[in-house]
């Protein structure tokens, strides 16, 4: 019998990853229950031994000799104590064995029913445990069922929830299909953990790239901001703690092998990566990408900027419904005013240039930003590349034919 118990404490022990030892407490709790409501006593008098390596037990109750016994579990008689040993005296303490095979049914019962709740809550503690470790990290779960519009996903050992609101729009899942996911919570409940996932958060993207790049897994790029609208874009400022490493370079990989990867894992959501720096100047000029930038007037402390852009490169700035704009804002911290070079001299923000700007590989003669591929053509008409609604159109941009009269 020992060696049977022995072997399915071996076989629960690796297959709920519940110790042993946590086992055998639960069997000698058992047996001191089962003991209580057998003699239908509260009595904290009873011992149970159990050797872990054999499964050896023995159970037995401490009893204090007494004249007159009035609890027979908790109290022995002089006489019956003599009988044991005749040394025992008035008040001493005598070990007396107790047969736990002598137990009634229902004492079997709740002992079997004590140890089946503390194999369950053990059981719910590993995987909240195992669980709770991974919380604000990305793991991979399999697409299971919907319920309303939220989907479970499994996880392996538990499931976890993926809420409407942290799915990512447009995006559709469908059964038994892989996924990874961000956990955003893990709480402990009667029925086991219960998991709160995202495919939005903007951790999501950081430890995928922590995945998928090995200089930012192991602390030589850092991920310093995100800024995330899930499912459309997404901006990255990273550093580099290695002089002689290219932070962005290492994010995008050989032929953008890297960042393809999370694209990808992301479903084609857009991601710019740019190169953090301490100046907020520089670091707004940056953010503004793929746009061009004239001038950044920064406030540190009011954490507001003032941004003054070529022309033709306002809509590209603010970018289709103010998304580029509004991304280099929360990527920054700094609430952001784009403005036009024409819009600048008429209000007076653009009181002076700095003189790199009048370089001829900007200006021209007439002051007109050129860059290099029309600088040549004088006759290049700047207009001809906005609508009537003054939105840019890059259609006729960058020409250089048919721009001759």
């Amino acid at each position: 019998m020992n060696n049977e118990l022995l072997e399915a404490l071996t076989i629960l022990e690796k297959e709920k990853n519940i110790s042993k030892e946590t086992l055998l407490d639960a069997i000698r709790q058992s047996l001191i229950q089962a003991c209580k409501n057998n003699w239908k006593t509260e009595a904290d008098n009873v011992v149970v031994n159990i050797d872990p390596d054999t499964c050896e037990y023995e159970v037995y109750a401490q009893k204090t000799v007494v004249e007159e016994v009035e609890d027979e579990l908790a109290q022995i008689s002089l006489t019956k104590a003599k009988l044991i040993d005749s040394r025992y005296e008035l008040g001493d303490i005598v070990r007396v064995d107790i047969k736990s095979k002598e137990f009634g049914r229902i004492a079997t019962q709740n002992a079997k029913n004590v140890i089946l709740q503390k194999i369950r809550e053990e059981e719910r503690k590993v995987l909240y445990n195992e669980y709770y470790e991974k919380e604000h990290d990305v793991v991979t779960g399999v697409v299971q069922r919907y319920f309303g519009r939220n989907i479970s996903i499994n996880l392996g050992r538990a499931d976890a929830t993926l809420a409407s609101e942290e799915q990512i729009r447009g995006e559709s899942y469908r059964p038994n299909q892989r996924i990874k996911v961000y956990v955003l919570e893990v709480k402990d409940t009667p029925k086991g953990p219960r998991i709160q996932v995202s495919r939005t958060h903007p951790e999501l993207v950081k430890r995928l790239f922590e995945e998928e790049v090995t200089e930012v897994h192991d602390g030589t790029v850092e991920i310093r901001s995100i800024a995330r609208e899930a499912g459309s874009r997404t901006k990255i400022a990273v550093w580099s703690n290695n002089p002689d490493v290219d932070p962005v370079g290492a994010c995008v990989g050989l032929n953008g092998s890297r960042v393809n990867a999370v694209v990808d894992e992301l479903n084609g959501e857009k991601i710019d990566i740019i190169n953090w720096d301490e100046n907020p100047a520089l670091l707004i000029e940056n953010a503004l990408s793929p746009a061009k930038v004239i001038t950044v007037l920064a406030d540190p402390d009011e954490k507001t900027a003032k941004v003054v852009v070529p022309d033709y490169q306002l809509s590209l700035a603010i970018g289709r419904e103010g998304q580029n704009a509004r991304l280099a804002a929360r990527l920054t911290g700094f609430k952001i005013d784009i403005k036009n070079e024409t819009q600048a001299r008429e209000s007076g923000d653009l009181l002076e240039y700095e003189e790199d700007y009048y370089e001829d590989e900007y200006y021209d003669e007439d002051g007109y930003y050129a860059d290099d591929e029309y600088a040549e053509d004088s006759t290049y008409d700047e207009s001809e590349d906005y609508g009537e609604d003054g939105v840019y159109d890059d259609s006729n941009a960058f020409a250089g034919e048919g721009n001759e009269e």
